[in-house]
């Protein structure tokens, strides 16, 4: 393996001079030790790399509309407010401890969104009903930007502060859910 510093030898001390002059990247001057002028290279790249860059921009938001688009379809025609816990495709963790995990309900929570009722889909997962706008806003702002190739839409920006305070807020969540009395009964589906 080569390394990413390659040495060029500076021949004269007027090429040594323009050398050091050449602001690097950072916009730090590289400096000309022991008549050696160091520059970084960038590795090749593999066929993933150069495969990546081969393909369209196009495909990779129809690759994720195709998965969304799968996993509606899934929802709405698996009817999951009809099926119980024990029913196929079970929950695991329902079934063996009797209790919700942090995920239990979001397949009813989904169908009640694409169904419109919201109180409903609230009640079945309240963190994914709060969640499903910032979702469906990053995702129609990365597509746009994506097939347009500029910056069309802003992105919204989460800080690892908001990131970790939801996750928070979703561990409590779980956690109140299964809780056995008033108002967290309410939460348990």
């Amino acid at each position: 393996m080569t390394s990413p510093l390659q040495a060029t030898p500076a021949s004269d001390g007027l090429a040594a001079h323009l050398l050091a002059e050449q602001p690097a990247s950072g916009g730090h001057e590289l400096p000309v030790q022991g008549g050696y002028q160091y520059t970084y290279v960038a590795p090749p790249k593999g066929r993933f790399a150069r495969l990546v860059e081969r393909t369209p921009r196009w495909v990779a938001p129809l690759g994720l509309t195709a998965l969304l688009s799968g996993g509606v379809a899934y929802t709405l025609l698996m009817r999951p407010t009809s099926a119980g816990a024990t029913d196929v495709p079970t929950c695991v963790m329902k079934l063996f401890t009797g209790f919700d995990c942090p995920g239990c309900g979001g397949t009813r929570a989904a169908w009640y969104l694409l169904h419109g009722d919201v109180p409903a889909a609230a009640h079945h997962h309240a963190m994914l009903v709060f969640a499903v706008p910032f979702l469906a806003y990053w995702y129609v702002s990365w597509t746009v930007n994506r097939l347009a190739n500029r910056k069309v839409l802003p992105i919204l920006r989460v800080s690892n502060g908001a990131l970790i305070g939801f996750l928070v807020a979703w561990l409590v969540f779980s956690v109140a859910r299964n809780l056995p009395w008033a108002p967290f009964d309410w939460l348990f589906v």
